[in-house]
Parts: structure tokens; sequence; C-alpha cells
């Protein structure tokens, strides 16, 4: 079995379902007392948070490059950086390790492909919904992207960070994510990506007649399978 890195803490909610679906997977491939090998550092959200508002992403890849570079000194045979929005310095990140980086888009891309989606909609923070770094890894794969309208894609993007990172859940914002699910639905999405790792919290395949594609499980799901290669 090979070691799993990740870099979590982006936030802490969504990285400890990183770690039960691995361990979770682990324990159905091999049985018996089988648990993942995991390497886990958790970075402090409020310092990349405040680099990523202040356009500071040169120095988030530094930070997250450097703590990639020691996970893989302490033995990690891949990295995962859970969250999608900070797949923004993959590129960065990756050059700094010899191990591979498991993009989390590509993995989705994959999935959508997998279940023939060929229009999916995005929600996620607005950098993930907006800016080209995310969406082009699916655009790539022949996936068409719809994101939210208007105002639609700052509501998405507060409650991410002012509910979601910190644990709170509210019926009201859940019931504006389904309307915004309901719209994506009326302009032709097949689907819809859940394109940051804390969505999972807020919408269930329970609450919509869309298919949902869940990043967390997706990326955990893809790293499970590499490990047990």
């Amino acid at each position: 079995m090979k070691t799993i890195g990740l870099i979590g803490g982006m936030s802490w909610e969504s990285t400890i379902t990183y770690y039960q679906l691995i361990n979770e997977g682990v324990k159905d491939a091999l049985g018996g007392l089988h648990s993942a090998k995991i390497l886990l550092y958790s970075v402090d959200f409020f310092e990349v948070e405040a680099l990523m508002s202040s356009g500071e992403w040169d120095k988030a890849a530094a930070l997250l490059g450097g703590v990639a570079a020691r996970l893989e000194s302490a033995g990690a045979d891949m990295i995962l950086i859970c969250t999608n929005t900070l797949h923004k310095v993959a590129p960065q990140v990756q050059a700094r390790i010899h191990v591979p980086l498991v993009h989390i888009a590509e993995a989705a891309a994959e999935r959508l492909q997998e279940r023939g989606v060929t229009r999916v909609g995005l929600l996620g923070t607005k950098y993930t919904m907006t800016q080209e770094f995310y969406r082009d890894k699916l655009v790539e794969r022949g996936i068409d992207v719809l994101i939210p309208e208007g105002d639609d894609i700052d509501l998405v993007n507060r409650v991410i960070f002012e509910e979601l990172c910190l644990g709170v859940v509210k019926e009201e914002s859940r019931a504006e994510y389904l309307r915004v699910i309901e719209s994506l639905q009326q302009r032709g999405a097949q689907g819809i990506l859940l394109g940051c790792t804390e969505l999972g919290l807020i919408v269930s395949d329970k609450d919509v007649t869309l298919p949902l594609f869940d990043t967390t499980e997706i990326h955990a799901n893809k790293a499970l399978m590499l490990a047990l290669a």
C-alpha cells in the first residue's frame, strides 16, 4: 500500500471527510484491521485565506509547495491538496516535489466522462467558478461548464466561507443552493459538480433530481485507487 500525503485544514471540516473516506475504502478493499497509510499536514486556513483574498497566490504556492515537500520527505508517495480552490497553484506545488500531485479537477473530469456527462453545473468558491485554472481541466475533456449567474456567484461563495468552513449549515442557505441548482438544471446541466470540498455538508442526493458529483469523494477515491494499485 502506498502512503497518501494530505495537505488539509482548508477547511478542517472537509479534511475529516477525506480521512474517513480513504480509511473506509481501505477497510472495504482489504478487510480485517487494515487502515490507510496517511500523512496529514493541516495548515492554518486563516493564513491561507488571507493570501487568497489579497491575491497573493505566489505566497500561497510557496506555502503549500513547502508543505508538499515536507510530506514527500516524510515518505508520501503522492500528494493531495484537500481543497478545490488552491489547485490554482497546483503547477507550482508539483514543481516542488517528485511524487505525483493528484489533481482534483482532473479526477472530477474522469468521473464525469465515465458517467457520460457533457454539460455540468459547477458550484464552488468564486475563484473556482470564474477562473480558468479549474474549468479548463473540464473543458479539455469536452465538458461544457455552467456556473451560477449574477449575484448567485457571490451567494454561493459567501455561504462557503462564512458558514460551511465554520461548520455552520443553515436551512435558508440550503434552500438558496437548491434554487441555484434548479436554475442550472433549467439551463441544461446534466449534473452538478460540487467543486468545493465543503459543499457535501449542505446538499446531498436526496435534495435534488440531478446527479451530484462530490469532489471530496471523487478525490479521496482517486487517491485510494492509486494507493492500492
